[in-house]
């Protein structure tokens, strides 16, 4: 599976999945927003409060599921535009070698 393959699977199969940061990959929270360094490449990126949240959340594998139940519990969202933010901001995270899927087997 492609780093960023994940998002085009049906609702079902993508809320299945764990995901987890990946190695090599620092970040520092300044006044609730973060920034990440790929020690790798020496890139870096800046996330707001919610992408923030979301890259906490992935410091531990979580399922998909996982991760939309607690921003729809935390935040004033629907769950339709909820999924596809999502789904948009883990694909730039995996788009930028940032996340990893650890159930790939069952993907």
């Amino acid at each position: 599976m492609k780093k960023t393959d994940f998002v085009n699977l049906d609702r079902d199969a993508f809320e299945c999945l764990k995901l987890k940061a990946s190695d090599g990959k620092i970040h520092r929270d300044l006044d609730g927003e973060a920034v990440i360094l790929d020690l790798d490449t020496g890139q870096y990126l800046g996330l707001d409060e919610t992408g923030t949240r979301i890259w906490t959340l992935l410091q531990e594998s979580r399922s998909v599921r996982e991760i939309l139940d607690i921003l729809l519990d935390e935040y004033d969202v629907e769950m339709e535009p909820c999924v596809h933010d999502l789904r948009e901001f883990l694909r730039d995270l995996a788009g930028n070698g940032l996340i990893e899927v650890c159930n790939e087997a069952d993907a």
